[in-house]
Parts: structure tokens; sequence; C-alpha cells
């Protein structure tokens, strides 16, 4: 089955998926609060290296921009670290706070890699586990076009749910820094110098 195929699949299982999920149930609050009729919604990442906009798709990725955006709302990413950084593959974050410890993880949500949109250079996909429906807080940048992140017939992908649409080259100085195996998080590729994410903001909605 190709990518089209099953991006009309995965449509009909997201649209099962609200009618049973708690997310369908959020209150009237929350709903605004992550601007849930906004399809479109931007946030801005502020980093120690500078800033990028970011922009959401809902239309494609409902589940996934709604558990993203209550992360934002709730500041969990607010000075924490881009915690990962393999050059000319993907700058992560999402996991861990400036001094090192782990963020709580939060809840899994449903995975919606094949929502017809792929990792390609600039958009922002979430991070997990082998297990397909393991993503939590953590996401990632896709440094340049990873099609091996995308699904296949054989195989679930990472799900995309955005794309930067101010100052993409900033993922390329990010990208870029010198990285080490570190013995405080106890894994590899990791920023020599830490590589900050001050805060991630929720633009107000266009009008």
């Amino acid at each position: 089955m190709n990518v089209k195929g099953l991006t009309v699949i995965w449509g009909l299982v997201i649209a099962a998926t609200l009618a049973i999920s708690p997310l369908a149930s959020a209150s009237s609050a929350d709903d605004a609060a992550i601007q849930k009729q906004n399809l479109y919604p931007r946030v801005k990442f502020v980093t120690s290296m500078g800033d990028m906009v970011v922009e959401l798709n809902r239309w494609r990725a409902p589940l996934t921009v709604d558990h993203f955006l209550r992360h934002v709302v709730s500041g969990s990413y607010n000075d924490t670290l881009f915690h990962r950084v393999v050059e000319d593959f993907v700058v992560q974050g999402g996991g861990y706070k400036a001094d090192g410890t782990p963020l709580p993880e939060g809840d899994m949500v449903v995975n919606e890699s094949g929502n017809g949109l792929t990792n390609k250079f600039g958009t922002i996909a979430l991070a997990r586990q082998n297990e397909p429906h393991s993503a939590r807080g953590q996401f990632y940048f896709n440094v340049k076009d990873n099609d091996t992140l995308n699904p296949s017939s054989r195989r679930w992908g990472y799900a995309v749910f955005g794309e930067i649409v101010e100052n993409a080259e900033l993922l390329h100085e990010l990208s870029a820094v010198t990285t080490e195996v570190s013995e405080q998080l106890g894994f590899p590729d990791v920023p020599v110098e830490p590589l900050r994410l001050i805060s991630v903001e929720l633009l107000p909605e266009a009008q």
C-alpha cells in the first residue's frame, strides 16, 4: 500500500479515535487555550542561538497538534534543552530541563504518521520508542529529507505535524554544534555547550 492509501485509512482511524478519545471531550477553556478551531496555529521557538516560527498542521495531524500544544501552553518546554543533535539528521528536544533533569513523560498519543506529511527538511515530528504509539512529549526537527522516518506498507513512521515557516536557516546552525557522550544523561550526541530552548510560545491567531 502506498502513502496515499495509508493517508485515506488513517483519516478513518482518526475519525473513529476522536469519537472515543478523551481529547474529544476537552473543556471549552482548554479548546480556547490551544486554539482548537485554528487549523494552522503558529508557535515561536526561542533558543539560545536564535528564534524560529513553526506552523502546525491540525488538518493533517489533529491529535498530535493538540497533544503538542497542551505541552506548549503548560510551559513544560520552557527552559529546556535540545538534548540530542545529529548533524545532517535531527535536532531533538522536549525531554530534559536546562539542568539535565528529565521532564515528566506525560501521556502517549496515537501515531498519525500516515497523514501524508513527510519527514523533509524543516519539519517537526514527534519522537517515539520502537512501539508505534509510544510518542509523548519529545519532538525533533528534520535537518534533511529523512525518508527512512516516513511510513511504508510494512512499518509505522514518525508523525510530522508542522514545518518551520520563519528562519529555517537556524536549523543548520543548531545541528552544527559540537556534541559528546554525556555522562550525566547517559547517551551520545549531546551538545557540549548546552543548547537551550528558552521558550515555546503559541502565537495569537491571525484575524
